[in-house]
C-alpha cells in the first residue's frame, strides 16, 4: 500500500531502511509499537481515518500492488490488461493464495470485495465510481467501466480495495455492510494479508500476529511476515510513548514531535528515522454561511479566511513545530503529487494584508475564534500557542479547545468547531482522492468545511473522466488556483513521518503514503 510517492525532501528525510543481506534476517519474535490513536475499524471500506487506514494492509492484500519509484506491481493479480479502448480491466489471480483460515482465495472473492468497494455509501467509493460491473470466470476478473478511467490502476493498488472472504464475511450478522463489517473485525476477521488480528482491547491494546498462509515470501525464500506478533500500546501522549520506548518498554514509536528528534538521534540504543511523507498539516475553516447553531459565521467570508492566512507566519511556524524539517504548502496537494501546481508558499506572512482584508469583510471590533486540538499532542500545543500571539496582532482572539481524536472526527463530520488541526497523507498517487477530499463537496462536504464551489466541482467531475494527460494537468491546475483564492484551510506545512525504533528493530517501513508496514520488519537477537 501506499509507496507511490516519491520523497519530498530527499536531502533531509532518510529513506526506509535498506534491506539486510538474506543470511542476517532472523525469523519469529514479537515487536512492540506504540501508537498515538488507537484504531477502530480495521475493514478496507469502513476504514475512514489515519490510525484504521494505516493498518488496513498488514490484515487485507489488493490485486496490485505499490512498488518502489511508484511503479505497479503485480500483487494477488499476477498480470493485469486494459483494452485498447480503456474501458475494460481484466485481471488474471495468482494461483496457490489461501486466507488466514486456509480457505482458497477465489474469483468470486474478489468480485465480492471490489463490489464492497464501489458501495457508495463508503467513504471511498466514489474512487471506483466508474465501474459499471465486476464479472468472474475461472482465475480471470473483468471490471467493466463506463468511460476510461485514469485512476483506476492506482486504485486497485490502494486499501480500499482489499480483498475479503465472501464465505466468512456473510456469516456476520448486520443490517447493512458497514454493521457487517464491525461485526466481522469484531469477531478476529479472516484475513488476506500478511497478518491477523489476535486481540483488540478498546483504546489500550492490539495484538497482531502473522498469517500462516501467506503468500508473498521474504529474503530467505520463506513467506513473510518474519515476526510472529506485533503488539501495539496506544499512548495519546506523546512524552509518554518517548518514555515507554527510552525505556526498552517498546520497540519502536510513531509521530515523535520534532522538538524531541534531535534527542533521540542521540540516543545509541534507538534508530530516529524521519520516512519520506506526503503528508500535509493543515486547519480546516468552517466556511459555512451560519454556524451550528444558527448564528451567523465570519469564516464563510473568504476575505477572513484569506486574513487568517496571511497573519499566520508559516517560517516560523515550520521552525517551532517541525524544527525545520517541514516545507511550506504551496498547493491543496502534497507537493509531490502528480499534477501538483505552486511553486511559492500560500499567503506568505503579511499582518497589513490581513488587517485590511478583515476590515473589508466589516470585522474591527475584534473576532473570536475557537481552534479545536487534540489533547496531549506537544505539535498542536506548540501551534496553537504561536497562532494565539501571531493573530492577536490583527484582533482575532483564539481560544483552544482540547478533544480526543474521534471527538475532532464528529466535530468535522458536524461541522461544531471554527477551526481545528488536521492532517493528510495520499493514499494512492493520482490527485483525485486528495483534491476529493479536501475540495469536492458531494465527498464530505470538502474535509467538513463546507465549502461549496461550483466551477471547482464541476473541474473535478470532468478530470474524472479525462484520459487526456495534459488537459487533466490543466483541469488540477485551475482547481488550485480556485482552493488557493477561496482558502477554505489555514495552510501550514508538509512534513516526514517521525518513528523512534530499538536499534534491534530492522527494515520497519512507514511509507510516503503513510501506511505503517511491518510485513517485512525483524529483530535482531
Amino acid at each position: 500500500m501506499k509507496k507511490m510517492i516519491m520523497p519530498l525532501l530527499a536531502a533531509v528525510f532518510l529513506t526506509a531502511p535498506m534491506a539486510m543481506p538474506a543470511t542476517a534476517v532472523e525469523r519469529g519474535g514479537a515487536m512492540s509499537f506504540a501508537r498515538y490513536d488507537d484504531s477502530v475499524l480495521i475493514d478496507p471500506v469502513w476504514a475512514e481515518r489515519n490510525p484504521d487506514i494505516w493498518m488496513v494492509t498488514n490484515l487485507y492484500d489488493t490485486l496490485l500492488r505499490n512498488g518502489e519509484k511508484g511503479a505497479l506491481e503485480p500483487g494477488l493479480a499476477e498480470k493485469h490488461e486494459v483494452s485498447a479502448d480503456g474501458k475494460t480491466i481484466t485481471l488474471t489471480l495468482r494461483q496457490g493464495v489461501k486466507f488466514s483460515d486456509g480457505s482458497a482465495l477465489s474469483a468470486g472473492d474478489v468480485v465480492f470485495s471490489l463490489e464492497r468497494a464501489r458501495n457508495p455509501d463508503g467513504p471511498w467509493g466514489n474512487l471506483l465510481a466508474s465501474v459499471t460491473g465486476v464479472k468472474a470466470e475461472g482465475s480471470t476478473v473483468t471490471l467493466s467501466l463506463k468511460q476510461p478511467d485514469p485512476t483506476i490502476l492506482s486504485v486497485l493498488a490502494t486499501f480500499n480495495t482489499g480483498i475479503v472472504p465472501k464465505a466468512a464475511y456473510e456469516k456476520m450478522d448486520g443490517a447493512n455492510d458497514q454493521e457487517k463489517a464491525a461485526a466481522f473485525y469484531a469477531a478476529g476477521p479472516v484475513t488476506s494479508g500478511p497478518f491477523m488480528l489476535k486481540e483488540h482491547q478498546k483504546g489500550s491494546r492490539m495484538v497482531f500476529v502473522r498469517n500462516p498462509n501467506y503468500w508473498r515470501n521474504g529474503e530467505d525464500g520463506k513467506p513473510l511476515p518474519y515476526l510472529d506478533e506485533v503488539d501495539f500500546e496506544i499512548i495519546p501522549d506523546d512524552a509518554t510513548r518517548i518514555l515507554k520506548l527510552q525505556s526498552g518498554e517498546v520497540d519502536g514509536a510513531e509521530f515523535i514531535p520534532f522538538s524531541r528528534v534531535a534527542e533521540l538521534s542521540a540516543d545509541p540504543n534507538l534508530d530516529m528515522k524521519l520516512f519520506p511523507s506526503s503528508r500535509i498539516i493543515y486547519a480546516p475553516i468552517n466556511s459555512r454561511e451560519t454556524k451550528a447553531d444558527g448564528s451567523k459565521n465570519p469564516l464563510a467570508d473568504k476575505r477572513v479566511r484569506q486574513a487568517l492566512n496571511y497573519a499566520t507566519d508559516k517560517s516560523a511556524i515550520i521552525r517551532l513545530v517541525t524544527f525545520d524539517t517541514g516545507m511550506p504548502m504551496t498547493s491543496l496537494m502534497p507537493a509531490a503529487t502528480t499534477y501538483h501546481a505552486g511553486s511559492e508558499p500560500l499567503y506568505p506572512y503579511d499582518p497589513a494584508r490581513a488587517q485590511a482584508l478583515l476590515k473589508e469583510a466589516g470585522i474591527e471590533g475584534g473576532l473570536d475564534i475557537t481552534l479545536t486540538t487534540l489533547a496531549g499532542s506537544a505539535d498542536d500545543s506548540t501551534l496553537f500557542t504561536a497562532l494565539q500571539q501571531m493573530w492577536q496582532g490583527i484582533g482575532v482572539n483564539l481560544k483552544v479547545e482540547q478533544v480526543d481524536s474521534p471527538t475532532r472526527g464528529e466535530k468535522n463530520r458536524s461541522g461544531t468547531f471554527d477551526i481545528h488541526t488536521y492532517g493528510w497523507a495520499n493514499d494512492i498517487n493520482d490527485p483525485a482522492q486528495v483534491t476529493s477530499w479536501l475540495g469536492y463537496y458531494k465527498h464530505r462536504q470538502a474535509v467538513g468545511t463546507g465549502w461549496n464551489n461550483a466551477e471547482f466541482n464541476t473541474l473535478f467531475e470532468t478530470s474524472m473522466t479525462e484520459t487526456d494527460p495534459e488537459k487533466r494537468r490543466e483541469e488540477y491546475k485551475k482547481m488550485q488556483e480556485i482552493y488557493a483564492e477561496e482558502a477554505p484551510l489555514l495552510f501550514l506545512y508538509e512534513t516526514p513521518f517521525a518513528v523512534a525504533l530499538a536499534k534491534s528493530v530492522r527494515d520497519y517501513v512507514q511509507s510516503p503514503l503513510g501506511a505503517n508496514d511491518f510485513s517485512t520488519a525483524w529483530k535482531s537477537k
